[in-house]
């Protein structure tokens, strides 16, 4: 197959790719060249998505078999995109995320849940922020609608969940393998029932290639198997922490007094979440694993974060997590001393 990677040097695009060469197919990967090269083997074209004919005239009179789009936050990006090819492509992938749905502290929801209202930004419009969920999960409904629209019978949507693993610039998981690895008395949220979903790239990856190689249609939520928090946190210390590792409990509200952060970002513990977020890591994945998704043990994918964080540097400023000097204040409020 001739399959085009809208992307392919980074993270789950770059994993699309060497999978999809891993197969034998021929790919080509359209970036604007300021991430690195996408992997050995594919061929690397440049337009920046933002400049209005870049993508169209990159592409020009090339035909795909397959396109994948892991277009972050625009949809006048996904929309010019489907324009651009429009009658050169086969099956078109689009990934999406979790964050589409209405009622995000609903669990066990599957794609037929509501979704918000779909964000429409104008061409040339600057991609909104990230940072907002519900910015970001309306603008990619819109980025959905517009695939659905344009590519119709062809289209597969993936909702992606919780991605982690090698490549990871999302410095979520990798903080825990990395303090883990480093050992000692690590703070961790006591909240036992705090549900728990993961996915390994590379098993996203595959999947998306293999639906792609089928012709899959339709929506799917691409995450993991179901679980908690806790299992999550102590499977990873199993594979990867340290001998004197010890994994102190911290409840919430110590954490909040200390203005520990959710989720992501500084000062935060990742990937713990309030109980109107659950419904992003508690996903029923049925139809997903029917559809062959294939899930690696999560000591696998624990070990291969740490390989990630090492080459990126275990003690290097980060975008999620608490500093040594941070997780000690929480510590100290903590134990009262």
């Amino acid at each position: 197959m001739r399959i085009l990677v809208l992307g392919g040097t980074v993270f789950l695009s770059r994993a699309v790719a060497t999978a999809a060469l891993a197969l034998g197919h021929t790919v080509t990967c359209v970036s604007r060249g300021v991430s690195g090269a996408p992997p050995v083997g594919a061929e690397a074209l440049t337009a920046d998505r933002s400049r209005s004919g870049a993508l169209a005239a990159a592409v020009r009179g090339r035909t795909f078999d397959a396109v994948v789009d892991v277009a972050t936050m625009s949809a006048p990006w996904v929309r010019e995109a489907l324009d651009a090819l429009d009658g050169r492509y086969g099956h078109w992938t689009f990934v999406s995320s979790v964050n589409v749905y209405a009622d995000l502290s609903r669990r066990g929801g599957t794609v037929g849940q509501a979704t918000l209202a779909p964000r429409h930004d104008d061409p040339g419009a600057a991609p909104p922020s990230e940072r907002d969920p519900d910015v970001y999960g309306a603008a990619k409904v819109g980025s959905e609608q517009a695939v659905h629209e344009r590519a119709g019978d062809r289209a597969h949507v993936v909702r992606g969940g919780l991605m982690c693993g090698h490549g990871d610039p999302h410095d979520r998981y990798g903080y825990w393998a990395n303090r883990f690895a480093r050992g000692g008395r690590v703070v961790v949220p006591d909240s036992p029932a705090q549900p728990m979903q993961v996915v390994d790239v590379d098993d996203l990856a595959a999947w998306v290639v293999a639906r792609a190689e089928a012709g899959t249609t339709g929506t799917h939520d691409g995450t993991g198997p179901r679980s908690t928090l806790d299992r999550v946190l102590a499977a990873t210390a199993e594979a990867v922490g340290a001998d004197d590792l010890e994994l102190v409990r911290v409840p919430g509200e110590t954490l909040r007094a200390q203005d520990v952060a959710i989720w992501a970002g500084p000062r935060s513990l990742p990937l713990w979440l309030p109980e109107t977020l659950w419904g992003i890591a508690d996903r029923d994945v049925t139809a997903t694993v029917a559809a062959g998704l294939e899930t690696r043990p999560l000591a696998v994918t624990a070990r291969a974060a740490l390989a990630w964080e090492r080459e990126l540097g275990l003690d290097r400023g980060r975008g999620a997590g608490l500093t040594a000097a941070e997780e000690r204040a929480v510590l100290a409020a903590h134990t009262g001393g």
